[in-house]
């Protein structure tokens, strides 16, 4: 045998296994670290200049606690400069959603939650900004003011919101996620998480948040986009992950299985197995039963494995209730269409978030809902901009069962559309917060709808007089149990004597930001007289409420768990320590910016009723 052969030999054996060890699959952490993240703190070539710029406009966002007729506290100061940073408090001058820890979920308006939402889903509200000019991101920065810690995700978009053309296909990718966790920070601070590199320039950024952990309402000040023009040198990828790797990959988990849902809802390719072991022995509604604990993606996974798991995955039962709104950004009329024969008996389904953007088209959404939409009981479409009036005579004609709609924040419904609810006759709950509705259309709708227990008409703007409104809800609506009331501008004394005799039933009322009410009319006293069972009172920036009104709670709503009553100046530590005596259920008291009720006041009061959350906000 020739010597050169042993020595061939050998390098052959060492090339095969340095091809080897470069195909094996990648480890958890080198698949982590193959997502690398753009260094904020690395300095770009000169040829490839960072661009750093401020939101240039606020197009999109779920709820904020400002009016739409004014700058305080709204969404719409996340544009341009900061106003307030470094500073820390309370201020007008920033962007302040809705809600803040877990408070409206114990009220009785809050509706039960859906079934199968992934874990890692947590958002709660969002913001969806522009920038002046496209580039990739290196670094976003979050300027937040008060109370920090809500940001949860970032997401960057490859449409051009500024773009007259729209785009042909929109993608959305995950800059950044974390669960929701405590931050113990208290002064104002910029929020700098470190990004991963995506393959697209963008100018439109959004912030999902979850407020569930904080003490009070965060504010968030100005957010500041950092990026270079040219694409930069993303890293290598990682050679694929070997079929018998069951590891889910890293990005994909980021995404909450939004960037593959249609995909996998496909039940193609099944492995024709004549023998399923032991599993095929159990019986039919065990494994229905089992099966109820997975996500819709896992279980559209499982529904590729074998015939005996298909049959069991594509049962109408499994699909009782459908949230979609996890999956927002990857969700289209090809999504729905997939979901079509599985979803007859669906009776919740979730499409809030949903189809912006040409996403769902009104035609996709009617068809779905015309085969899947006789047993619908609830129906959830909070900023679905997607909708017009067809998609709600829809609604109407082919949903009989309706007893549960929510339209938040889609301000982009026009207001004739609103006349079609009034033929579902069984509502129960309507959510109509930011709509344009109009007084003819909600007075219809009161008339006919008479089961109505859950009403919301917070910032509806459109209203002309709510005394009309309150007095039809005296006269129609018996069985109303919470009504939402914020920024109700010109209800007066007169349709609250209408609304407080004609629904006794009432558990939680909210006032806030309703000026037109004085408490020298004596409105708040019979309110607290004529609504024994009061749970949750909110009298927000309300400066006429007293002590008067004050003890008549504290002596007929007994029952009261929740009082806001933030800006009045006429209220007393007094008073409030009679409250507190007499309703023994009372654990969230706010009387921040109330002039009489000082620090020293408030910390007196926490130790003599240390169960009660008596919020005290500042302005530094």
């Amino acid at each position: 045998m020739s010597p050169i052969f042993p020595m061939l030999t050998v390098l052959t054996m060492f090339y095969y296994l340095c091809l080897r060890r470069r195909a094996r699959p990648a480890g958890r952490g080198e698949m982590m670290n193959s997502h690398r993240c753009a260094d904020p703190h690395r300095r770009p070539s000169p040829l490839n200049a960072e661009v750093v710029q401020y939101a240039k406009k606020v197009v999109d966002f779920s709820s904020h606690y400002g009016s739409e007729n004014s700058m305080s506290y709204t969404m719409w100061n996340l544009a341009g400069v900061p106003n307030v940073f470094p500073s820390s408090g309370d201020f007008t001058q920033t962007a302040v959603f809705r809600t803040y820890g877990t408070w409206w979920d114990r009220c009785p308006s809050a509706p039960s939650p859906f079934k199968r939402t992934p874990p890692d889903f947590q958002s709660q509200d969002y913001v969806e900004l522009t920038f002046e000019q496209q580039v990739y991101p290196t670094a976003v920065h979050v300027l937040e003011t008060y109370h920090p810690g809500a940001v949860i995700r970032i997401l960057a978009c490859s449409a051009d919101p500024c773009s007259p053309i729209p785009p042909a296909d929109v993608r959305w990718a995950v800059l950044w996620s974390e669960r929701p966790v405590k931050a113990n920070v208290s002064q104002a601070r910029q929020f700098k998480p470190c990004i991963k590199q995506i393959d697209f320039p963008t100018n439109l950024i959004r912030l999902e948040v979850n407020s569930s952990l904080l003490d009070y309402y965060t504010e968030l000040d100005a957010v500041v986009l950092h990026g270079v023009k040219d694409k930069p040198l993303l890293p290598q990828k990682t050679s694929p992950v070997a079929m018998n790797d069951l590891e889910e990959d890293y990005e994909e988990k980021d995404t909450c299985g939004m960037d593959s849902l249609t995909r996998k809802l496909s039940t193609a390719a099944l492995r024709e197995e004549a023998n399923n072991g032991y599993f095929d022995k159990l019986p039919y509604e065990l494994i229905q039963l089992i099966l109820a604990h997975l996500t819709l993606p896992d279980l559209c996974r499982l529904a590729q494995t074998c015939k005996l798991l298909n049959q069991h995955c594509c049962d109408p039962l499994q699909y009782l209730h459908l949230n979609l709104q996890p999956y927002w950004a990857k969700l289209d009329d090809a999504s729905l269409e997939f979901l079509q024969p599985r979803c007859a008996l669906v009776q919740w389904l979730n499409l809030s978030w949903t189809g912006n953007r040409g996403f769902i088209s009104v035609t996709g959404f009617s068809r779905f809902l015309k085969v899947c939409g006789s047993e619908l009981v609830r129906l959830e479409l909070s900023c679905s901009h997607f909708l017009n009036e067809t998609c709600l005579e829809t609604i109407s004609e082919v949903c009989p069962n309706l007893q549960d709609l929510n339209l938040s924040s889609c301000d982009k419904l026009p207001p004739q559309a609103f006349n079609h609810i009034s033929k579902l006759c069984g509502l129960r709950r309507l959510v109509l917060y930011r709509t344009k509705i109009e007084q003819t259309a909600l007075l219809s709708i009161l008339n006919f709808c008479s089961e109505l227990q859950h009403l919301s008409l917070g910032s509806c703007r459109m209203i002309e007089d709510y005394d009309v409104i309150a007095s039809m809800m005296g006269a129609k609506c018996k069985k109303l149990r919470t009504l939402d009331l914020w920024r109700c501008k010109n209800i007066t004394e007169n349709g609250m004597a209408e609304l407080a005799s004609g629904c006794p039933l009432l558990q939680e009322l909210d006032l806030g930001w309703c000026p037109a009410l004085q408490s020298s009319t004596g409105c708040f006293a019979r309110l607290a007289r004529q609504l024994p069972n009061l749970q949750k009172l909110f009298l927000t920036a309300n400066r006429s409420v007293c002590d008067a009104d004050i003890e008549e709670l504290a002596c007929y709503c007994t029952r009261l768990r929740q009082l806001d009553i933030l800006g009045t100046r006429m209220v007393s530590p007094a008073s409030l320590r009679k409250l507190l005596e007499s309703c023994k259920d009372l654990s969230l008291l706010d009387v921040s910016f109330c002039s009489q009720i000082d620090n020293r006041a408030v910390q007196e009061l926490n130790v003599s009723f240390p169960k009660v959350f008596i919020k005290k906000s500042f302005t530094q």
